[in-house]
């Protein structure tokens, strides 16, 4: 009996590729980019399982382009957005994603990226790099307290819980908006709910770990950063078109709000002429909040799970759309 074909669009950390070798037929793109959609609608043809990361476009097109071979598709991620899930299921495909994994490295990376801009320490590291310290001062570089601020956590779902619960070492108010309400929470956090243009218009620091949806989309633009301090720092390791980054270029520029700290951009990889890239007072970073050893191999064993109970026509550990199974 011959073996399923899978394909997986990138080299992943770990164990995953031997135990997908073991088990089917394996072509693994070798690059650093993402395979152009073109080179995904060939190697679609006759597949069996697909292992696929963000950065892969996986529409209808492709998924109906597969035809009946196609048994699942298997992400190294916790969003699917780049998925059309609504197609998978009108053709009866599990897909599967990485929940969970996720959540204590992404906490502790926009803890960093917080902790980076209040003190402005990327600012710093440059200052010196350059040579332009000289001497100590009284005003050089001066940033912002963290201990005894008020924090906006948008979205409290795993990753806002868990920054809500750092939060509580620095003594902070902690204030969040989500569109479902969770009194239990609220207690055990410390944190209390307040509707967004209170959060925006009290808090120091603001903290986006909201999905992209068509809701959130621009969900941070002009009208909200005239709402927030203008010695308020920004942080969004959640998806990049949450915030409309025209409005935010503005909103630095002119000092409407003091900072930002960017994990992830709209487009990724930001161009090199994007004027955000000019501005001192921005951190951005390339999307790696997940980027632990542990968190990363644990994705792709994850990922590496889901990707071979589909094969075996079981029910995939982790299934983006379990209605597939109904």
């Amino acid at each position: 009996m011959s073996k399923p074909n899978v394909f997986v669009t990138r080299i992943i950390p770990g164990p995953g590729l031997e135990l997908i070798q073991d088990a089917a037929q394996i072509q693994v793109w070798p690059e650093e980019l993402p395979p152009p959609y073109q080179v995904l609608m060939e190697k679609i043809q006759g597949l069996d399982g697909l292992l696929c990361l963000l950065t892969d476009q996986i529409d209808r097109n492709l998924i109906q382009s597969a035809g009946d071979s196609l048994k699942v598709i298997s992400q190294m991620a916790v969003g699917y957005d780049n998925i059309d899930i609504e197609a998978a299921t009108e053709f009866g495909i599990p897909v599967g994603h990485t929940p969970g994994v996720l959540t204590d490295a992404t906490a502790d990376f926009a803890w960093a990226l917080l902790m980076a801009a209040a003190r402005r320490i990327v600012e710093a590291d440059q200052y010196t790099r350059e040579g332009r310290w000289v001497t100590w001062g009284p005003t050089l570089l001066m940033g912002a307290d963290v201990a005894g601020a008020t924090l906006g956590i948008v979205g409290l779902g795993r990753i806002g819980q868990a920054v809500a619960k750092r939060a509580s070492g620095f003594d902070m108010r902690i204030l969040y908006h989500d569109p479902q309400r969770n009194q239990d929470l609220e207690e055990e956090l410390g944190a209390a709910y307040v509707e967004l243009d209170v959060l925006l218009n009290q808090s120091d620091f603001i903290s986006i770990h909201t999905p992209l949806s068509e809701e959130t989309v621009h969900l941070f633009s002009t009208d909200q950063f005239k709402q927030m301090k203008k010695s308020a720092i920004l942080i969004n390791s959640a998806r990049g078109p949450i915030v409309d980054q025209k409005a935010l270029y503005q909103a630095l520029k002119t000092g409407e709000i003091a900072y930002a700290a960017l994990d992830v951009t709209d487009p990724e990889p930001i161009p090199m002429d994007d004027p955000l890239l000019a501005l001192d007072n921005i951190i951005i970073a390339p999307h790696i909040a997940s980027s632990s050893l542990y968190a990363r191999t644990k994705m792709a064993n994850m990922a590496t799970e889901n990707l071979l109970a589909g094969l075996r026509g079981e029910r995939l550990p982790n299934c983006a759309n379990p209605e597939v199974y109904e």
